[in-house]
């Protein structure tokens, strides 16, 4: 049904990596559509995003998503006030086809325009369901970053510990490759780990440090080691030779799971103890849609007598929602830009 009012409708617009996604906001009605192209079938022979074909396919697909988006929420372009568009990080190519395009929009039909920074989205993607309250401790974790941010309101937030190497979901990704799993790796881990009762079977290395720094390409590379020793994985040829070995792969994606859960842990105990003003943890992106994840961090802040968030699993990949809802916040202090909005 659509809205009494439209005012401060808005269009979200992601095109950062793999997805083309579109979504309409309205700031009292909350999320009236939220629309998705996903390209994983276009790169799984290729074991991850390759930003040609990413770029292609966001130039084939953005137009009709768009289409789909204002059509499902029963508005039209002349109601939309405000576009909301990723501008940044991402792929270039990407990137520049969604800003393109809202700017294309911007101009012609003469609406207000608003860049978002696609992690600013995913910070805040537990709140489009969620009344969480400020300030809170954010674990962002997907295929392309992993961060941690004390998040004080809605525009106001700081980072305080990233990747210094890889995501957690790059090494998802990495060591599903490894093990002839396909792609995206995550889910397939997880069903694995499962399977295997989420035990920790091989105790790979954690990085503990003092600060709130996260890295995981050590850890790629010791499970890569341990197969080596273990003569499941040929190093010259570049090939895993156990792949009848369903027990192994098994065995090691637990460990693997076990593993980032406890890496996980450490830094947001750490984090309580630089914050302890934290009134609630959240939890985003892709990675965040694994259960047993969601499960352990949750334990985590009860026992932390924090309260705990997470989006549901659709605005935990990327998706536009999250983008929307992150400009319709910014609206609200005005902070607008211009038709000179660049991808960065």
């Amino acid at each position: 049904m659509q809205p009494v009012n439209n005012t401060g409708l808005i269009l979200g617009i992601e095109s950062s990596c793999d997805e083309t996604a579109a979504a309409i906001y309205h700031p009292q009605h909350g999320i009236l559509s939220s629309t998705l192209f996903s390209q994983a079938e276009l790169h799984k022979t290729y074991g991850g995003v390759v930003p040609e074909i990413a770029s292609r396919s966001h130039i084939e697909k953005i137009g009709p998503i768009v289409d789909e988006a204002l059509s499902l929420a029963n508005v039209s372009l002349a109601d939309i006030e405000t576009i909301g568009v990723t501008s940044t990080p991402g792929l270039s190519g990407s990137l520049l086809t969604g800003l393109c395009f809202a700017k294309g929009i911007a101009y012609g039909a003469h609406k207000k325009i608003i860049g978002v920074n696609h992690l600013q989205g995913h910070v805040y993607s537990a709140c489009i369901e969620n009344d969480v309250p400020f300030p809170f401790l954010c674990l962002t974790a997907s295929g392309g970053h992993t961060s941690l941010y004390f998040v004080k309101d809605y525009v106001t937030y700081d980072l305080i510990g990233t990747t210094i190497d890889d995501a957690a979901g790059e090494a998802f990704d990495k060591i599903a490759k490894l093990l002839n799993l396909g792609y995206p790796g995550g889910p397939i881990i997880e069903q694995l780990a499962r399977e295997a009762g989420f035990k920790d079977y091989f105790n790979y290395p954690r990085m503990r440090k003092k600060n709130l720094s996260l890295s995981f390409s050590g850890l790629k590379t010791a499970v890569l080691y341990d197969l080596v020793k273990r003569n499941a994985y040929d190093l010259e040829k570049k090939i895993f030779t156990a792949a009848d070995d369903l027990q192994l792969k098994q065995q090691v994606a637990s460990s693997l799971l076990v593993c980032i859960k406890d890496i996980f842990i450490d830094r947001l105990d750490s984090a309580l103890d630089e914050y302890p003003e934290a009134q609630a943890i959240t939890f985003v992106g892709g990675v965040a849609c694994n259960a047993y994840l969601r499960e352990q961090l949750q334990k985590f802040a009860h026992k932390n007598q924090r309260s705990f968030f997470t989006p549901s699993p659709k605005y935990c990949t990327d998706n536009a929602a999250m983008i929307a809802f992150v400009a319709s916040k910014k609206a609200e202090h005005g902070m607008y830009d211009d038709l000179t909005l660049d991808i960065f």
